[in-house]
């Protein structure tokens, strides 16, 4: 019988090591992952060294779990780890009958005279604009015109999109940093998950489509005859497009497929920068190093 959920321990390590003392460190962290239909949070707990003296429990500008942080007394070393026990459901397969043409959608989002979208399409329209880590651009647009041709389903397009880029463009740890624009990356082919996503959502907003970026992790598989390797999981991104009929369908083209049970969601945004797992400002602290390590262990299958 088919999986129908899976339970996962999650633990996520963050070590920056300075050079000179850090006398004052303000920090938002984003390692809470997002409570869903499909995603139950069983137990959480996030270790901070040195203590803070200020935390506080909020939620961000998309709906985010958001801890802020502040530590007041000088240290050199800040360590943070995020453990979660977690439960996953199978999403709905995605309906394989013909949906709405793309161009249909697309006039469905636009803004016009006497407009009242429904609250979701509105919701879903802070997702078709350029954002600090995704542009909209005609070059791209005409990179993505072949997968949507004239009266083409939405989601049959958005997969060949996702196909095209996997074979165009290649996974290279060594290529990218997190600073690199999605433009050069369009032009070296050469990146990581997140410049994949980045990319894949440029393109379906420079076609007039809603895409948002997902911050998460992917339970990674082993070579056939091997074990998994311990520490070989890390922080995933992916990209969630909006269909009307069927809300947000997600997709992975770093691996070419639709997520389902190997897919834990930390949160959403407009791309990378609006879900970085720790973000803050210093006073202090001279050179720094960083260290991270994420481990992913699934403990138990459901059958359905």
């Amino acid at each position: 019988m088919a999986i129908s959920s899976r339970r996962y321990r999650l633990e996520h390590c963050t070590v920056y090591h300075y050079s000179e003392p850090v006398l004052l460190s303000h920090q938002q962290l984003h390692l809470t992952p997002r409570p869903l239909a499909t995603q139950r949070i069983l137990t959480h707990a996030v270790t901070i060294q040195p203590a803070p003296t200020l935390s506080h429990e909020t939620i961000d500008a998309f709906g985010n779990p958001l801890t802020e942080i502040a530590m007041e007394s000088a240290h050199r070393t800040l360590d943070i780890a995020a453990h979660t026990t977690l439960d996953l459901v199978a999403p709905a397969a995605v309906e394989k009958t013909p949906d709405s043409a793309w161009e249909i959608v697309r006039d469905a989002l636009r803004y016009r005279a006497g407009w009242r979208p429904d609250p979701s399409t509105l919701e879903a329209t802070q997702f078709l604009f350029e954002s600090p880590r995704v542009r909209v651009k005609r070059a791209l647009r005409a990179y993505a015109s072949d997968c949507f041709t004239e009266g083409r389903p939405l989601i049959e397009a958005a997969t060949a999109l996702m196909a095209k880029i996997h074979g165009e463009f290649t996974y290279d740890a060594k290529a990218t940093t997190v600073a690199t624009p999605v433009m050069r990356f369009f032009e070296q082919k050469r990146g990581v998950c997140q410049d994949f996503a980045h990319l894949m959502i440029s393109c379906l907003r420079s076609t007039g489509l809603a895409a948002r970026y997902i911050s998460g992790y992917l339970l990674t598989q082993p070579t056939p005859g091997k074990p998994r390797r311990v520490g070989a999981d890390a922080s995933h991104a992916w990209v969630s497009l909006y269909v009307p009929a069927q809300g947000w369908i997600d997709f992975d083209p770093t691996n070419i497929l639709m997520p389902s049970l190997e897919h834990i969601t930390l949160g959403w945004g407009r791309d990378f920068s609006d879900v970085t797992p720790l973000r803050g400002v210093i006073n202090g602290g001279g050179e720094q190093r960083l260290e991270v390590k994420v481990r992913v262990e699934a403990l138990r299958d459901h059958d359905g």
